[in-house]
């Protein structure tokens, strides 16, 4: 009489190089390659399996979500800072008199061009300004070791 539970032979096809990978993990994991295939192939079949992966993504789209989320909120930010110091610097600079804003006029092109040149090297290779910025308030709070000494 045959046992019910003993285990069935199975041959199957695999691609050349999918049974290099399936030799090479098995050797790496000591085990045989009918056990990993086995294991490969519950997993595969296995309706848990769909569910974990679906909520994995689930996992996944929130987390970018969040991130775009965060994204939008300093952009507006940026752009509402960027809003209030042009319309304050706009009320609080006063207008050049009539030669030294023809003299303006004159170097604007050259001072937009050093400007452009200047952005764009900083965007490339430089710190952005809120790292400094971060760096410069980490430098200006003293540590609790600083304020109350050794």
């Amino acid at each position: 009489m045959t046992n019910p539970r003993k285990k069935k032979k199975v041959s199957v096809y695999l691609d050349p190089n999918i049974e290099k990978i399936l030799a090479d993990f098995a050797a790496r994991r000591d085990q045989s390659q009918s056990m990993i295939a086995e294991a490969a192939i519950a997993s595969f079949l296995s309706p848990d399996d769909a569910e974990r992966r679906e909520a994995i993504i689930a996992r996944r789209l929130d987390q970018l979500d969040r991130r775009m989320s965060r994204t939008e909120r300093d952009i507006g930010i940026a752009v509402e800072t960027l809003a209030v110091f042009i319309r304050f610097w706009l009320t609080t600079t006063p207008a050049l008199p009539e030669p030294a804003a023809q003299a303006a006029k004159a170097k604007v092109g050259e001072r937009y061009e050093a400007f452009i040149t200047a952005l764009g090297r900083r965007l490339a290779q430089g710190p952005k300004l809120r790292q400094e910025i971060s760096e410069d308030m980490a430098g200006a709070n003293p540590s609790t070791e600083e304020l109350n000494g050794p």
